[in-house]
């Protein structure tokens, strides 16, 4: 192709030269992800497509091509539209602690008569993007210690305690840790990490124990002593883990795992789809599905330091550090080295609310590589 044809195409060359842009092994890494998740639902549901793995699949191939439409969206307009997201979010987040929808001793849902909606996960799309676009107006030295830091300061920690307080709270752990990611990532002082380390180690304690939910504590407790009570509130980190041992090296076999087959293992299709697949498959398998998200996550962080932008390199890296704590939260639950926050493995477990985050973060990722030359405006907007 000429360079005349580069810069001055037609309306169908230049989709196609978009299209080749794509980074299209990352695409299959989550169809492969996402596959595996569908096969598994199929599994634990006793050899049916119903009442998870069909849906699972349609749900994915509806996403992955709106993931694929978003990332042909030109940089500026994810630029354009961050304040205005994370605000929407931020007003969606009040509006359940006003009146949202109450269901299993949470209130996290705005029920609109047709849908519910979780603005929570409006709000992991809204805080990185808005991060983003708020650090590339930043200076380096505002980045890394200055007064201008209390305004990303504010943006975590307002959706942090909406989230906390509806509860949720492996919700508000991602909200947290991406912002901090986020913060981190732009350049943020090491004298400022220490003192937030030290201010966690003295704070968490006491919230522990006086600002949690009973059956939060409840959580943490059964977290560091889980034989305490083996048939209640330790039942499903035992469980997980003799799923998780009994697979061996290689696996019980595709639809043989006794845990998940005989209804021992709780949450199988959910939180605990990974110890299903470690039962089944064994060590090569679980190894071989967390190198899969390993993969992905590589490869949306070469593709973040590829873009000339700051937000767009902010943009894609905090998407990116989104998907890797789903990873990671739910990895360490499932092997009884974090507590159970209700976190699930994204593309591998049932639900449609983590898919959809994490795909829209996937458009942007793509987005980013599409348009890795795109020019933005300077400055953050608010000052």
């Amino acid at each position: 192709m000429t360079a005349s044809a580069l810069t001055r195409p037609g309306e169908r060359e230049r989709l196609t030269v978009k299209l080749t842009q794509i980074d299209w092994r990352f695409t299959a890494l989550l169809c492969v992800v996402a596959g595996v998740g569908g096969l598994m639902l199929y599994s634990v549901a006793k050899g049916s497509w119903t009442p998870w793995a069909a849906n699972h699949l349609i749900r994915f191939g509806v996403l992955l091509v709106a993931m694929l439409v978003l990332s042909l969206i030109h940089l500026k307009w994810w630029f354009r539209l961050a304040y205005p997201l994370y605000g929407l979010a931020l007003f969606l987040l009040v509006c359940v602690e006003l009146f949202g929808y109450t269901a299993m001793g949470a209130t996290r849902w705005l029920d609109l008569g047709v849908t519910r909606i979780q603005p929570s996960e409006i709000m992991k799309i809204g805080l990185v993007l808005a991060l983003a676009r708020w650090y590339h107006g930043s200076t380096a030295r505002e980045a890394s210690f200055h007064w201008k830091l209390i305004v990303p300061a504010l943006m975590i920690g307002m959706p942090f305690l909406l989230v906390a307080h509806q509860p949720d709270l492996g919700s508000a752990m991602l909200i947290g840790l991406t912002g901090a990611a986020i913060m981190f990532m732009a350049g943020l002082s090491w004298k400022i990490i220490a003192a937030g380390g030290v201010l966690a180690a003295v704070t968490v304690p006491p919230y522990i124990m006086f600002g949690m939910h009973d059956y939060q504590r409840n959580r943490v407790l059964t977290f560091l002593n889980p034989e305490g009570d083996p048939s209640g509130t330790g039942y499903h980190i035992m469980q997980s883990k003799i799923a998780l041992g009994s697979g061996g090296l290689l696996g019980k076999g595709y639809g043989l795992g006794s845990q998940s087959q005989l209804e021992f293992l709780p949450e199988k299709h959910t939180d605990f789809i990974f110890a299903a697949v470690s039962e089944e498959f064994g060590f090569v398998g679980s190894f071989t599905v967390l190198a899969c998200y390993i993969a992905i996550i590589l490869i949306a962080l070469r593709i973040a330091s590829l873009s000339h932008s700051h937000f767009g390199r902010l943009g894609a890296a905090g998407m990116t550090a989104t998907f890797a704590l789903y990873v990671l939260i739910n990895g360490a639950m499932v092997m009884g080295l974090a507590p159970v926050v209700g976190v699930p493995m994204p593309l591998l477990s049932y639900g449609g609310t983590v898919m959809l985050t994490v795909m829209i973060g996937f458009g942007m990722v793509l987005a980013t590589r599409v348009h890795r030359y795109a020019e933005l405006p300077k400055g953050h907007g608010l000052f």
